[in-house]
């Protein structure tokens, strides 16, 4: 096992980097780079980094050494925001209805024959999610892990509860829609077309492309190599923080999607607020809302949010998955971010005065 004490041990100002502020692409540092580092030191992760850009300046950071700006790591449930895009690029082209029920597609997959594609992408669906059972560390195939959500008693149908096992299902739709896997489908709509160069959908390959850090499980196992199918359709995607600013900046601006399905995709009203169509809201502290998606596997979590607008878009993410404190630490990193004016400023150095 890696020394992670050695790790957590390295002194967060000697581990702290930023881009030089003499490029014309740089970004200023906000309070968003003194507070990153709460991810280590409270919230127990061995290192954590990110990316942050508005308009064409972009700002990295990160503290603890082991996290390159250049790393592929495992986007966990971001893997939901390219599938909910596809699908609806597929009701752009009347190749599907939001409307239509699994079982229109996938006749017999389902004992509930009125699940409807539309409740699948907003998680309203009623079905339980399969990683209850398999704690998303065994890998299934999609025809079992839609067979052991349903061993569970169904949920309400109509009201929000998360479940991986809706996305499971919408990549096997993509599938039988396209007679194509729904990583290829992503592939050819989104990933070429964006030139996300360090994004793939790697199937049952278990390593990750490089370059690469390490990643650890919360005793501080080395949990690097991983087979995807723990996840699949709902949670298998590979990327970089360079892609995904990419990805979400395009998306929200219209580049993916036309506007009638854009504006679906955001609507939150089925889900109660909590979830548009593979991205959420996220409401801060001085009334800006962002947008965007988590992503936690073992051994990885990471958070992508950007302005209606796409105008700013940052994406952190730690080389870990489990994060004692990580809602409250997640959304004072967020509003460091976006609300620079609610963020306390530092006093200045005596160098300084």
């Amino acid at each position: 096992m890696p020394a992670l004490r050695t790790l957590l041990a390295i002194p967060l100002a000697a581990a702290l980097f930023w881009t030089f502020p003499g490029s014309s692409t740089t970004l200023a540092a906000p309070a968003t780079d003194a507070t990153l580092p709460l991810l280590v030191t409270q919230g127990k992760a061995p290192a954590a980094a990110l990316l942050a850009r508005e308009g064409t300046k972009t700002r990295f950071v990160r503290t603890g050494p082991t996290i390159r700006r250049a790393d592929h790591f495992r986007a966990g449930s971001i893997t939901k925001s390219f599938i909910a895009t596809v699908v609806l690029q597929l009701a752009a082209e009347h190749r599907l209805r939001l409307s239509d029920t699994v079982d229109d597609h996938l006749p017999g997959r389902l004992r509930d024959h009125a699940i409807s594609l539309h409740s699948l992408l907003t998680h309203t669906s009623g079905l339980p999610d399969f990683t209850a059972r398999t704690r998303g560390t065994t890998p299934v195939s999609p025809t079992t892990a839609v067979r052991l959500a349903e061993s569970d008693p169904p949920k309400a149908r109509g009201h929000w509860s998360y479940s991986n096992t809706n996305y499971v299902l919408l990549g096997m739709v993509i599938g039988q829609v396209t007679g194509h896997s729904y990583a290829t489908e992503a592939r050819r709509r989104i990933i070429e077309p964006l030139h996300l160069t360090g994004t793939s959908f790697p199937g049952t390959r278990t390593k990750l492309p490089r370059p690469h850090g390490r990643a650890y499980d919360a005793s501080g196992g080395d949990v690097t190599t991983l087979n995807p199918r723990v996840a699949g359709a709902a949670g298998e995607l590979i990327s970089t923080l360079t892609d995904l600013n990419r990805f979400y900046t395009a998306l929200l601006k219209g580049r993916l999607l036309p506007p009638t399905q854009l504006r679906t995709m955001l609507n939150t009203r089925s889900a109660q607020g909590h979830y548009g169509m593979g991205l959420y809201p996220t409401k801060l502290p001085c009334g800006t809302t962002v947008w965007g998606h988590n992503g936690r596997i073992e051994g990885s979590y990471v958070r992508t949010a950007t302005t209606r607008t796409a105008s700013t878009v940052i994406t952190f993410r730690t080389n870990t998955d489990t994060l004692t404190k990580a809602p409250q630490l997640e959304r004072r990193l967020l509003t460091a971010e976006f609300c620079p004016r609610l963020t306390p400023t530092p006093p200045p150095s005596p160098s300084d005065a």
